[in-house]
This record gives structure tokens, C-alpha cells and sequence, in this order.
């Protein structure tokens, strides 16, 4: 496919005057409406608003490429306009852009069309085509410009520049370049680093892990004789692979902006030796731009909470579906009982309890590879030292307190420091005995440390917050009811699921069984409390829908179920992604609905349920508790969508 052939010249706008980049995306959205290209402009101008605050599409030297992937294109198109004042579009060089691609795609494009935009980054890197560009004087002559050399296939004149680079020096370097949507930048790197490579006179190997696959993947042999591997990456690459060799890693942004400086790099052998197993930590850190603390924390947290998600959405669902028979329909003593429905809690329980393990799992491993998933696994398992009844004398575990969720995530940074430490204690083996210490050494010496630590130092503490938590909502004056409905219902939303919202969970409980079928307003507190966090994480979707992510959306919108369900941990994934922002918002608005309930003299006959419950009659004034929940959560959503807008901390 030819570039040619997606530039439409009927949507082009060289003459573009607009103040801002929101109004230039805008302006070129319309041009396409207008000519029928999509079937809704807002949501394709929002998905590229959204794109745009993962990072720039500015990619330099005067180009913007800003794109979507998304079901309101109707076929692949490249919008092209041009800005003779230039926009501020806060590049990564920091220039203003004067050419915007605007590459758009259906959702289930083919990689035909991802190759030709791919070809449009290396195109607009020829000597002389943004001058040309800046210069044509109707829309055809941009088509014509594209219109030569522009196809998939490599052509002859490449192929010998390919054999004369490779003739300029007996240096070989390899490069790996990726960026998380695999459209633009991969490919503008590059073309940057093979770039510089020439300007060195040196030959170079550029395998791209872009959205259509990797392209050009380096195989063994390259690696072998490769003399520096760069990895110019904003997602996870496959780094074993480079065990042995120097490797610099560093941003993609890097592989466009700081190329020359990089294979200056590279010749000089100025990188640190990669060890793939058994590395010691001062040999594996990049001596160029590190990454910052804050940043690598993240990065490991969400590699635990992407994989945690799936597991906590079919939990919720399930136990959800669970209640249609009614609130204790999966009880086999009660009158509603439904084997169905029992089946649907038992297995959604199951999904439920693999959510700790798989949280610590895989932060473990986000910083310790293999070794740190098992050691991870564990962690999170001894987390709820409950689960270890069955192995276990009766009695043995019965005073260790779960330290829930925010165990889970201590266990997942411990399993991995504790690989580190073992993996530093045993580097003097030698590397023949390298499977020994990863399938027994490791795994064994690992999970007896984190055992240790989980059940006999994390757990306790927490325990002890728990305990502490229980008396001081006890010690609250009842006739300062408001002010403990808000207390009550704002801890069922600061760790979901941990210590703190056990706290109040278990308060709520007891009233309600030392109620004898009286019920307690505590409990109804609590439940509502337990409520918001989740039906405001699907209504901030839902209100604004531009400030998250379509992952974020996708996973936002199932936590309506899991809100009226009562089932808190549905907004887990989105507290543990952002903490500091996510819970103050949702433990406002969790307490305001408490303390509402209690205003309006709600009271709760039954532990669990939420609009079950009130359905089955379960809650006092049920009218004014839905009105109670609803204002809580549509609190939480306003204040979560604008602080989403703030700058993150």
C-alpha cells in the first residue's frame, strides 16, 4: 500500500490558524465529518484528546503525528494540515509544530496499513521533505510528494545503502525500539537511530515492537556479533535475550531526540553489562537517564494490578449474578437457596481469592523476573493466613490477622527485594549451576523468607491497626451518629478489603447479629460506605469520559454491577494505580453517603447485599439510601475527574 493512497485531499488544510493543539484536532476532526469519514466525531476527537495525555504526539522537528484506533473511522485515512504560525503541541523538542499527520484507523485495521504509516515516519526523516512540504502550494502536490517510493517493499536504492553502511565499519550495533501504542514513535526511533548509525559510519540492526508485531527481530546470530544493543523502549521488551552483552536502556523519546548521542554510546562501549539470571544490582542499572523512584515503583505496581483485573472483574460479576435469586441464595439452609446460584458465589469467591496472590505475583516478578512471580504468589497467599487451616493443626493460625490488600502489595515488593538479595548472595556459583538456583535455591530459600515475614511481621501490624481501628469506632459517642456514619463508611474505602475496611466491616456485622433481627443504622452505614467506591469509579467514566483511558473505561463501566452489589474491590485496580488521588476522593464521598444514611435513620437487617438487599427489604427508608448512595458517589465521580485533570503527583 502506497502513503498515496491514505491522504485524502478533500480533509487537508494547509493553511490551518488555530490558537492551541485542542483546536487543531478539532478543526481536522471536522474537516473529516464533513466529508462522511466518521460516524462520530466527538468520541474520535476525545479518543484523541485522551492519546494525547499519555504523552506528545509531537515527535520533533516540526512534525506532529497525532492517531487513534477506533471503531468511529470508517477506513483507514491520514488528515493532513499545515500551520504556517506554528502550535504549541509541547514536542520533544520542544518546537512548535507546523505539519500534523493525522493518522486514523478502524478498530481491526490490518498491518498493511500500520506498515504504510510506519513508512510515513521514515519518509518525512528524508534530507529535505519537511522543507518541500512547508513549501507546496496545493493539496495534490502533498499526494505527489508521497506518491513515488512510498510502497512497503524495500527498494533497490535501500538495499544498497544498506550494503554500503555495512562496508563503513566493522562496528555492529543493534537497537530495539517500542513505544506503548507501537504507531509513531517506534518507527520515528527508528529511523533516528539508523540515521545517526550512518552519520557514524556504523552498521546498525533496528528491530521495531510496534502494533502490527516486531518487525526486523533480531536473532541470535545479530546478538552474537553485536558489539552494544540500545533499547529505546516505553514498554516491556524481551531482554534475556541480550544476557552477556552491553545495553543501554533508556525512552523512546531518547531513540528520536538523543540518537547521535546514543550511538556515540554504543561505540564507546559506555553501557553496563546485562545479566539476564543472577545479576549483581550495580551491573544491571542504566548509567544514562535512570529511571526516577516514583516511576519504577509504578511501573512494577501495575504490572501487578493489569494482571490482577481480569480476576477481580469475573469475581464481581459472578457473585453479582449470584444474588438474582436472592440475598441468601447461596446459602444451603436458607429458604432461597439455589444451587446455581451457589455455584455462581463459589466460583466468583474462587476468582476473588486469586486476586492477592496474582497482585504480589507479578510486582514480584515485574522486579525479579520468574524467581520473584513464585516468591510474589506466596505473599500474597500468606496474606490471608486463613487459606492455611487445611495444612495445618487446628488452632495454629487462628490469632494471625489477613493483612488483606495492602499485605498483598508489601508481599509483592518483598518477593522481589528478597530475589535480589538471594540472587546477590549466590552470584558466586558458577553459571553452570545457573538452573539450580532459579527452579531450587531461590524458590525454596524465597518462600520460606516471605512466609516468615508475611505471617509473623507484616500480618501482625496490621492486625494491630485492625484491632486499634475496631475500638476507636466503638469509643465514638452514639449520639455523634452522623460523624461515625462517616467515619464508618469513608474506612470501607481507604484500602478495600485490608485491615482498615475489615475494621469497619466487622463492626457493622457484629451490631447486626447483637441486633437479633433489629438491625443496626452502623451496618447500613458501612454497606453504603462499601458501595460508592466502585459505582464512582463507573460514573467518572461515564460523565467524562475523555480523562480515561479505553482500557480504564472498559474495566470503569463493570463496577455499576459491582457498586450496586456491594463488592468494594471492584475499585482496587484504580486505587492501587493512583493512590493518592483515587482514595481521598472515594473515602469523601464513601463518608458523606454514611453520614447521610445516618441522618436519614437507615438501618440494615442483613451484612451484605446492597441493592439486593434493599430490594429483599433488607434496609429501612430504602428510598432515602439509594438517594444516600447515589449523592456519595457522584461526589467521589466529580472529584475523581477533576482530579485526573490535575498535573499527577
Amino acid at each position: 500500500m502506497q502513503l498515496s493512497e491514505l491522504l485524502n485531499i478533500e480533509v487537508m488544510d494547509l493553511d490551518l490558524i488555530v490558537r492551541n493543539k485542542s483546536e487543531a484536532l478539532k478543526s481536522l476532526v471536522n474537516n473529516l465529518d464533513q466529508v462522511g469519514g466518521v460516524t462520530d466525531s466527538k468520541e474520535l476527537f476525545q479518543s484523541l484528546q485522551a492519546r494525547e495525555q499519555l504523552s506528545t504526539t509531537g515527535v520533533g522537528n516540526g512534525v506532529a503525528m497525532p492517531h487513534a484506533q477506533s471503531s468511529t473511522v470508517k477506513t483507514p485515512i491520514i488528515v493532513f494540515a499545515r500551520s504556517h504560525k506554528g502550535i504549541d503541541w509541547k514536542s520533544l523538542d520542544e518546537k512548535d509544530v507546523h505539519l500534523i499527520f493525522m493518522i486514523l484507523m478502524p478498530e481491526n485495521s490490518s498491518n498493511e496499513h500500520l506498515k504504510a504509516i510506519a513508512s510515513l515516519s521514515k519518509k518525512l526523516m528524508e534530507e529535505g521533505m519537511i522543507d518541500q512540504l512547508m513549501s507546496v502550494k496545493n493539496a495534490q502536490e502533498v499526494v505527489d510528494l508521497f506518491s513515488e517510493g512510498s510502497d512497503l517493499k524495500e527498494t533497490a536504492q535501500a538495499k544498497n545503502e544498506k550494503d554500503t553502511n555495512s562496508e563503513l565499519s566493522d562496528s555492529y550495533i543493534l537497537a530495539v525500539t517500542a513505544c506503548p501504542t507501537g504507531i509513531a514513535h517506534t518507527f520515528m526511533a527508528e529511523e533516528k537511530l539508523k540515521e545517526a548509525a550512518k552519520k557514524a559510519g556504523v552498521t546498525i540492526k533496528v528491530e521495531t515492537n510496534g502494533q502490527a508485531g516486531i518487525g526486523n527481530k533480531l536473532n541470535q546470530a545479530d546478538i552474537k556479533k553485536a558489539d552494544a544493543i540500545i533499547v529505546a523502549a516505553d514498554k516491556q521488551v524481551e531482554m534475556n535475550r541480550f544476557d552477556g552483552k552491553p545495553v543501554i536502556i533508556t525512552k523512546v523519546s531518547d531513540g528520536i531526540n538523543k540518537a547521535d548521542e546514543l550511538i556515540n554510546r554504543a561505540l564507546r562501549l559506555d553501557a553496563p553489562i546485562f545479566h539476564a539470571k543472577g545479576e549483581k544490582m550495580n551491573e544491571i542499572e542504566d548509567s544514562g537517564e535512570k529511571e526516577s523512584v516514583g516511576r519504577q515503583f509504578y511501573k512494577h505496581l501495575m504490572n501487578g494490578v493489569s494482571h490482577m483485573l481480569p480476576f477481580v472483574v469475573a469475581g464481581g460479576i459472578l457473585i453479582a449474578l449470584s444474588f438474582f435469586w436472592g440475598i441468601n441464595s447461596a446459602d444451603p439452609t436458607s429458604s432461597d437457596y439455589n444451587v446455581f446460584a451457589q455455584i455462581l458465589k463459589t466460583i466468583g469467591g474462587m476468582s476473588f481469592a486469586m486476586m492477592l496472590p496474582i497482585l504480589s505475583g507479578f510486582i514480584g516478578q515485574s522486579i525479579a523476573d520468574r524467581p520473584g512471580l513464585i516468591v510474589g504468589l506466596m505473599g500474597g497467599i500468606f496474606a490471608n493466613p486463613g487459606v492455611l487451616a487445611a495444612y495445618a493443626p487446628q488452632g495454629t493460625f487462628e490469632n494471625l490477622v489477613p493483612s488483606g490488600f495492602l499485605g498483598a502489595l508489601i508481599a509483592g515488593f518483598l518477593a522481589g527485594a528478597i530475589i535480589r538479595g538471594l540472587q546477590i548472595a549466590f552470584n558466586w556459583m558458577p553459571k553452570s549451576l545457573e538452573g539450580m538456583k532459579s527452579i531450587f535455591i531461590f524458590p525454596v530459600l524465597g518462600i520460606l523468607i516471605i512466609g516468615l515475614l508475611m505471617l509473623f511481621v507484616v500480618n501482625g501490624p496490621m492486625g494491630a491497626v485492625m484491632t486499634g481501628l475496631m475500638n476507636a469506632i466503638e469509643s465514638i459517642p452514639r449520639e455523634w451518629s452522623i460523624v461515625l456514619g462517616f467515619v464508618v463508611a469513608a474506612m470501607m474505602s481507604i484500602d478495600m478489603g485490608g485491615p482498615i475496611n475489615k475494621a469497619a466491616y466487622v463492626t457493622g456485622t457484629a451490631l447486626v447479629t447483637q441486633a437479633q433481627g433489629a438491625g443496626s443504622d452502623v451496618m447500613a452505614a458501612v454497606m453504603v460506605g462499601g458501595m460508592v467506591p466502585p459505582m464512582a469509579i463507573a460514573l467518572a467514566a461515564t460523565i467524562k469520559p475523555k480523562v480515561w483511558s479505553k482500557q480504564e473505561r472498559s474495566s470503569a463501566y463493570v463496577n455499576y454491577a459491582m457498586g450496586a452489589s456491594f463488592i468494594t474491590e471492584g475499585a482496587i485496580p484504580f486505587a492501587a494505580a493512583d493512590p493518592l488521588r483515587v482514595i481521598p476522593c472515594l473515602a469523601l464521598g464513601a463518608g458523606l453517603a454514611g453520614a447521610l444514611s445516618m441522618a436519614f435513620d437507615c438501618v440494615s437487617l442483613v451484612p451484605h447485599g446492597g441493592v439486593f438487599a434493599i430490594a429483599a427489604g433488607g434496609v429501612s427508608n430504602p428510598i432515602l439510601y439509594i438517594i444516600s448512595w447515589l449523592t456519595g458517589s457522584m461526589v467521589s465521580a466529580f472529584l475523581l475527574n477533576y482530579t485526573r485533570q490535575l498535573k499527577k503527583i
